[in-house]
């Protein structure tokens, strides 16, 4: 069916004002905020608690984030037209309550209300006030190179992920992600005289990360890297790369049982509670009410077996960004761990965050993992030898991979494009992308069923088959380039300038949010 004929697309769309938004933000009742635009746009400013779902993802982006079709969802944009395809695209898909923010983000400026730069933001701030609230110990990068000058009994633990601490780290640190400290934290730092410093990239991870430890009552002395490794960077120390230290996969029987008992006392504390998987698919049959279920462990682990369903959730990454894993704010949260350690730690975080939150208590995590939302595969796929031979033809190319890759290295002649822009696709053109679901997309929105075809391989694979590549550094301009957020990006690439600004937008955070968002947050001393 035509989108001219399908009655998703043709009704007259509910549209909401600013102060009804505000109101609905702050009523108890579930309800999933999306910003539909680009991830760059969404980055240069929008509201405080909007969940980032680009329009050139928004079908299999939607299904992840906002699992329950009777989800209330408000959609916005600036303003040109986006939202309104978006709030269609939603409708189509079988959601029934979708509203469309009337006069987008300006609309919500002139009611009054603020917008706001970066991502994560309810993350950001939640660690910002954390550090205020409760007291956390800190230490500068000049104390910290000094003592470690001096070999004091001293251990650096970086609480990112794998992947960001090869990028760059702390020299002699160890990776240890946030949510694995519960559980690793004895075979990393067996001394409980040793001093523990925790670092990341900037501020949020390395102050949780640190009061975990505290608040999981390790005896060590614990510290919190100021401004983490672009901290270390501004007094020009230098910054290890492609480094492999990292915790261990498993943890002795014996570790495992004072984990536990530190996590489970925490989890008293902060009034979480264990259910059974009888409760959990209670829940899940409710038709009112969203469940989220999180695998908090490691990539490693995860893959071997996990609860049926569970997506997965690095518990560090989980507290760091929810609004990249949970859409629908005040919704219900149960995470899995299968030790009754990592998950409980995680939980702590997420109920003083404001969250609705559960362990689930199980150690049967043997299900395959949850695979990724889908769209109808419609496009014919094609190698690379046979993208030459069309390219030789006189075939249009069109690039939907991201605009930095673009940049980087395309097929000689392709046109960038993203979903919501561009013309009608030319008769048999050839579109090239990472992930089929986002030519999908684009090809359902610019009439690309009649002909088209579709180019997953990897530029190693065009360069074999013989066709030619080429690199536009400055191509697309900046202003074209709405998926790529230039506000952080300059920060790790050796831009003093740009991370002073970041850490400034940081710290600056708390004195930005109203009331009714700050009250949304309840530390537990």
């Amino acid at each position: 069916m035509s989108k001219d004929l399908n009655p998703a697309f043709s009704a007259p769309l509910a549209r909401t004002d600013a102060a009804t938004l505000k109101d609905w933000l702050h009523d108890g009742q579930e309800i999933a905020l999306l910003d539909v635009r680009e991830h760059g746009q969404y980055g240069e400013s929008h509201l405080f608690y909007a969940v980032n779902l680009p329009y050139s993802q928004l079908e299999f982006e939607a299904a992840r984030l906002v699992p329950r079709k009777s989800t209330r969802i408000v959609v916005y944009d600036e303003g040109k037209g986006v939202a309104d395809q978006a709030a269609r695209a939603l409708r189509a898909a079988g959601y029934g309550q979708v509203t469309v923010l009337d006069g987008g983000v300006q609309a919500w400026q002139t009611r009054g209300y603020a917008r706001f730069a970066g991502v994560n933001l309810p993350s950001k701030t939640f660690g910002e006030l954390a550090e205020h609230a409760l007291r956390t110990p800190a230490i500068s990068a000049k104390a910290l190179k000094q003592r470690l000058a001096r070999g004091e009994d001293l251990v650096v633990l970086d609480g990112r992920p794998y992947a960001e601490f090869q990028k760059m780290s702390i020299p002699g640190a160890i990776c240890c992600p946030n949510g694995e400290l519960a559980l690793r934290i004895d075979e990393l730092v067996p001394d409980e005289k040793t001093t523990i410093v925790i670092n990341c990239a900037g501020r949020t991870r390395s102050i949780i990360g640190a009061q975990t430890l505290i608040n999981l009552g390790i005896k060590n002395p614990v510290y919190t890297l100021e401004n983490g490794t672009q901290g270390w960077y501004l007094q020009d120390y230098r910054l290890d790369h492609g480094q492999t230290r990292r915790h261990g996969l498993s943890a002795s029987p014996e570790q495992r049982a004072r984990a536990r008992q530190r996590a489970q006392a925490l989890a008293r504390r902060h009034g979480i509670g264990a259910i059974t998987p009888e409760t959990l698919r209670r829940w899940q049959a409710e038709a009112g009410r969203t469940t989220y279920v999180f695998d908090v462990r490691t990539p490693e682990e995860y893959a071997q077996g996990t609860w049926p369903g569970a997506a997965h959730a690095p518990g560090g990454q989980l507290i760091q960004a929810t609004d990249q894993y949970a859409g629908t704010r005040g919704a219900r949260l149960v995470l899995v761990d299968g030790e009754g350690v990592r998950a409980p730690a995680v939980a702590s975080w997420l109920r003083q965050m404001g969250w609705e939150v559960h362990v689930l208590e199980t150690t049967a995590l043997d299900a395959p993992p949850a695979p990724a939302p889908g769209v109808p595969a419609t496009l014919p796929r094609i190698a690379s030898a046979q993208a030459a031979a069309l390219l030789a033809e006189g075939r249009s190319f069109i690039d939907l991979r991201p605009s930095m890759a673009y940049r980087k290295e395309h097929i000689a002649g392709a046109q960038w494009r993203i979903r919501g822009l561009g013309e009608a696709l030319p008769p048999g053109a050839v579109l090239v992308a990472d992930d089929a679901r986002v030519a999908e997309l684009y090809a359902r929105d610019h009439g690309g069923q009649a002909g088209a075809r579709l180019l997953l391989d990897p530029p190693s694979q065009w360069r074999a088959a013989g066709l030619p590549l080429q690199a536009t550094p400055t191509l697309p301009p900046d202003e074209a380039c709405i998926d790529f957020l230039f506000f952080v990006h300059d920060r790790h690439s050796g831009n003093k300038a740009a991370a002073i600004q970041y850490l400034a937008w940081e710290t600056d955070l708390v004195n930005q949010i109203d009331e009714r968002e700050r009250a949304s947050y309840r530390f537990i001393p």
